[in-house]
């Protein structure tokens, strides 16, 4: 399965609406791929909305791909959103299928910008590490690696609270089980960004 990850912005009192016009959208009769999840940003920059869906065929995202980009009123929030960016992405094929349902419900979107060559030693590094680091890693919700634009990746995690983060984080660490050895060294740069479910998502 590949995945697509949407980031529509809009200004802050357009997120429902924005959100009511991408669940139409992927819901359309027309549309393919599976909706996994809809989340609006809370620590980040905000005014966003984040979509996470898969596919099985690449043909079928290349065909959502252009209908976004065809249509004069793209996830039909075309009169609110601002911006759009759609980034096309591989699971970590070690990694579980994403599991839907409630994870928790504070997501935390982390993305690695990697340096050239990187991906390699953190494929390794992370299927070296997840079971060691058993508990942490069972909130991971899924880890991916893009096929577009600068090489990165881009994991996403579900916690009950931002103090069971921090608490399973110092654990990890102080076990030293985590980060993944020889990760940290494939990082030009790091983002972080916490979202919470908007509307009927799949991952609540």
């Amino acid at each position: 399965m590949l995945y697509e990850l949407a980031t529509l912005s809009c200004p802050l009192l357009a997120i429902d609406r924005a959100s009511d016009g991408v669940y139409d959208w992927v819901n359309d009769a027309e549309a393919k791929g599976e909706l996994f999840g809809c989340w609006r940003t809370e620590i980040g920059t905000l005014g966003r909305l984040i979509v996470l869906r898969g596919f099985e065929a690449p043909e079928d995202m290349t065909a959502e791909r252009r209908r976004a980009l065809m249509s004069a009123n793209p996830f039909n929030a075309g009169s609110v959103v601002t911006a759009l960016e759609m980034d096309s992405y591989a699971p970590f094929a070690f990694l579980p299928p994403i599991r839907t349902g409630d994870r928790g419900g504070v997501y935390e979107f982390r993305t690695y910008r990697l340096k050239p060559g990187g991906l390699p030693p953190t494929l390794a590094g992370w299927e070296a590490a997840i079971a060691p680091a058993r508990e942490y890693t069972e909130h991971l919700v899924a880890n991916m690696y893009a096929l577009d634009g600068a090489p990165r990746i881009t994991h996403i995690w579900g916690f009950t609270s931002l103090k069971e983060r921090t608490e399973l984080r110092s654990w990890a660490y102080g076990a030293a089980v985590w980060p993944p050895e020889g990760g940290p060294e494939q990082i030009a740069e790091a983002t972080s960004t916490i979202a919470l479910p908007q509307g009927p998502s799949p991952l609540a």
